[in-house]
């Protein structure tokens, strides 16, 4: 029997420049799409018949775009999946780096704006982010199994896809390094399907974590 595998192909948006310091988790702000070396490695990297799948932010948009346009080809439609947006990091989104670290009294976190487990007001923790990415790449994969699928999406996303792949602590997953249009590949192995069904158990396998894209080949 043919075991299926359905290869995430996982890329964080390009860089924002237009945040002005400020920490923008769910807010809608632009990717720079200037570096089109980043794009040219992506798209020799990436397979030709894929399913793409971006978060509702227009960063994620943009990115796809570009990697399109280095490769001389139209853009598919997207599906948008809301539930691959980054953190949502409620009243801290606006403020500085200084300014937060003053709200929470000079806390800080060695990796990311707050420990795993810990909600910013009116905002999500990692953890719950882990949540609603889990629930998100398991319907995925089940609805495109045994199907490359490119997701373009944000670092917090792809931590949290990690968290999920590896089974580990969501504090540990917060030290992946994620940079922007790196690439990160995480193979689903077996049905994606419950036990009762009486297929082999599916496993994860991870494949890459933060290849720089103009270093791709």
């Amino acid at each position: 029997m043919t075991i299926p595998v359905t290869r995430w192909w996982w890329i964080r948006h390009a860089p924002v420049t237009a945040h002005g310091g400020r920490i923008y988790g769910q807010t809608d702000v632009p990717a720079n799409c200037s570096n089109l070396a980043s794009f040219a490695g992506l798209a020799r990297r990436l397979p030709t018949d894929a399913t793409w799948i971006a978060s509702h932010l227009a960063r994620t948009h943009q990115t796809a775009a570009a990697i399109f346009e280095a490769a001389g080809k139209p853009m598919p439609a997207l599906l948008v999946e809301p539930t691959l947006a980054e953190q949502h990091f409620g009243d801290w989104q606006g403020l500085t780096h200084d300014e937060l670290a003053a709200r929470r009294d000079g806390a800080w976190h060695r990796f990311w704006l707050a420990p795993a487990r810990h909600q910013p007001p009116g905002g999500e923790s990692f953890v719950e982010v882990i949540a609603r990415v889990s629930e998100a790449v398991d319907r995925l994969t089940r609805l495109h199994q045994g199907r490359d699928i490119i997701a373009v999406a944000h670092g917090g996303t792809i931590r949290a896809a990690l968290a999920l792949a590896l089974g580990i602590d969501p504090e540990r997953a917060l030290g992946f390094v994620i940079d922007n249009c790196s690439l990160t590949r995480i193979d689903h192995i077996g049905a994606a399907a419950s036990s009762e069904d009486g297929l082999p158990a599916a496993s994860w396998r991870v494949a890459a974590v933060n290849h720089p894209a103009a270093l791709v080949e």
